[in-house]
């Protein structure tokens, strides 16, 4: 009698929480994604704030600063602690990596590379080990921010639970991309800089089934945040008039200006890498001595330490001379790299911003050489802080939206989006890379974007191949051949020697197209044979099979298990490889515009 009352007491919400209602409501409507993105924007917006309130109370804690203030702009009276923090931080960081090495032997998935080659699935367990490591390598003060730790917890949350749910690919990827706007919308209290981080950098593409979910999330965490935490990023122009013209000449030139800069800093990360990992130095050992160059340079200037919000703000406000911005700029662009370089765990979102800020105050010393021009040196530090962004971090109009949103001034915001585009522009053309991609590239990866590449990967020759092949051996004669393959029993047999290797494909047809002839009784089937060298691999894609199929104008050939073995495994049709291929992308296609 108990029993059937709770049933019925409590079977709404039962059938409410049932995963299997959930998920078809889901797929049924664009509502359900829509409220999957406001329950990720909720967890988006309260993990910003747990690590934002961690990082800013360990830096409290170990550099003895006030609760009020921001490391990078804090007077450290104490220099062994600015010298010693990063390296007990590269310390603890090392033990930590030496301890994952022994554990954990797949390496970790961010969310642009789970969404272009994995579906948007990443590991929560992965990602709240990246979040970790990243307050370590912050709260210690190395010269890294925390938006790479933000945007990997959430989106592995979002991704854990469009798993749980069962969500389709497209939906999936979706999700991943409300975990990252959520979590850059509260970094930076910038709802359509979290949106379109979201649709540049981590979904790639943009379009109407994606787009409520996304901005859903992105408000939904701004407020949360706004709630928790009540901190704003606001950068304050000044009274400034209308831009005229003459203004974009400067602002084009900081453009191009920045990107080269940009180049040089991902150039520079890449050097230290390789020079680490041609050293003898064991990696667990790499951070504690990258800490030390990192505490060296904060003796000279704590501005460089930990992701430099509050040296941002320092900058702005004063007027400072040319040498020592520059001298700030190369300290910081050394101690990022350095950090990155030697194995610390973080981004260079925050650090592009505040190295492009003070390029900007530099370039505006240029000012007076260019007739009518108005800028001031802030708006200067804003269009150079969004080009380098571009230049290193990628999304034009995540940073135009960016500037919009710290300054409040749609006059400056068109003047943005002129030197972003530019910065883009000369990247794309001359380096074609931003920093995620360029160390993608590195790894071998040819990753450009995070459109989703991983369903090509995933349709492979061993997947698409039949097992059921005809041979002979490669010995036998024609008259031989004719006896055991009479005609129209199969189009084509594939030959192998004596060690069971692959030797070519003979077709049926030329056999019996050829004239008999007493003389040729002894002939061998080897002169008939073709595509000697011409196979594929069970683990090629349909892309690289296709290339392969046109450059031999073949319209089948045989699969073998490697170039050493040469064991036939199969064969493949070109016919059957386009046809899987073309149905793959209109499916991707009619998932895009929500046919699906």
């Amino acid at each position: 009698m108990l029993q059937k009352f709770k049933q019925r007491r409590f079977g709404a919400l039962y059938s409410f929480f049932d995963l299997g209602r959930m998920r078809a409501a889901l797929r049924r409507s664009e509502l359900g994604m829509i409220f999957a993105g406001a329950f990720v924007g909720i967890t988006s917006g309260c993990a910003v704030t747990a690590m934002s309130v961690i990082s800013r109370t360990m830096h409290t804690l170990i550099f003895g600063i006030d609760d009020s203030g921001r490391l990078s702009s804090a007077q450290v009276d104490d220099k062994f602690l600015l010298l010693a923090s990063p390296v007990v931080g590269g310390i603890v960081l090392g033990l930590m990596i030496f301890i994952l090495a022994k554990t954990r032997k797949k390496p970790m998935v961010d969310p642009i590379e789970a969404n272009a080659l994995h579906g948007g699935r990443l590991s929560l367990t992965d990602s709240i080990l990246v979040a970790v490591q990243n307050l370590i390598s912050n709260g210690f003060g190395a010269s890294v921010g925390l938006e790479a730790g933000y945007t990997q917890i959430a989106a592995g949350i979002a991704s854990k639970l469009g798993y749980k749910l069962q969500l389709r690919r497209s939906d999936l990827r979706t999700l991943v991309g409300c975990g990252a706007a959520g979590a850059i919308a509260a970094a930076f209290n910038a709802p359509l800089t979290g949106a379109f981080y979201a649709f540049e950098l981590i979904i790639g593409t943009y379009s109407i089934i994606t787009l409520t979910p996304v901005v859903v999330s992105a408000l939904i965490s701004t407020l949360v945040a706004r709630l928790l935490s009540g901190n704003d990023f606001n950068i304050d122009v000044g009274d400034f008039g209308s831009v005229v013209p003459a203004d974009y000449i400067p602002a084009l030139l900081l453009g191009a200006f920045c990107a080269g800069a940009g180049i040089l800093i991902m150039q520079g990360v890449s050097f230290i890498e390789e020079l680490a990992r041609k050293s003898s130095i064991a990696l667990p050992f790499r951070p504690a001595l990258g800490g030390i160059v990192v505490g060296l340079l904060a003796l000279i200037t704590p501005q460089v330490l930990s992701a430099g919000h509050g040296a941002l703000h320092l900058n702005l406000a004063n007027t400072i001379a040319i040498p020592t911005l520059i001298g700030i700029l190369l300290l910081k662009s050394l101690a990022s790299a350095v950090s990155i370089g030697s194995g610390f765990r973080g981004g260079l979102f925050f650090a592009s911003l505040f190295m492009g800020a003070l390029l900007g105050k530099i370039f505006a010393y240029s000012a007076p050489y260019f007739d009518h021009a108005t800028l001031t040196p802030v708006i200067y530090a804003v269009v150079g802080m969004s080009s380098l962004a571009v230049a290193i971090i990628g999304g034009p109009l995540t940073m135009t939206f960016l500037a919009l949103e710290i300054t409040g001034d749609f006059p400056i915001t068109a003047l943005v989006l002129a030197a972003v585009i530019t910065s883009s522009l000369v990247v794309r053309s001359t380096f074609g890379y931003s920093f995620a991609t360029w160390r993608f590239h590195l790894r071998g990866e040819s990753i450009r974007s995070a459109h989703d590449v991983g369903w090509i990967r995933s349709l492979t020759v061993g997947r698409m191949m039949r097992e059921d092949v005809r041979t002979a051996s490669v010995n036998i004669t024609v008259e031989e051949f004719r006896h055991d393959f009479p005609i129209g029993s199969t189009q084509r047999v594939i030959l192998v020697d004596d060690a069971d290797k692959y030797a070519g494909i003979v077709l049926v047809p030329d056999i019996y197209a050829s004239p008999v002839d007493k003389n040729d009784e002894g002939k061998r089937i080897a002169d008939f044979t073709k595509y000697r060298n011409d196979f594929l691999q069970p683990q090629m894609n349909a892309k690289q099979a296709a290339a392969i199929f046109d450059k031999t104008e073949s319209e089948a050939l045989a699969v073998v298990n490697n170039l050493i073995e040469r064991k036939v495994v199969g064969q493949l049709s070109e016919s059957y490889t386009l046809r899987r291929y073309a149905e793959e992308l209109d499916r991707r296609r009619r998932e895009i515009s929500g046919e699906l």
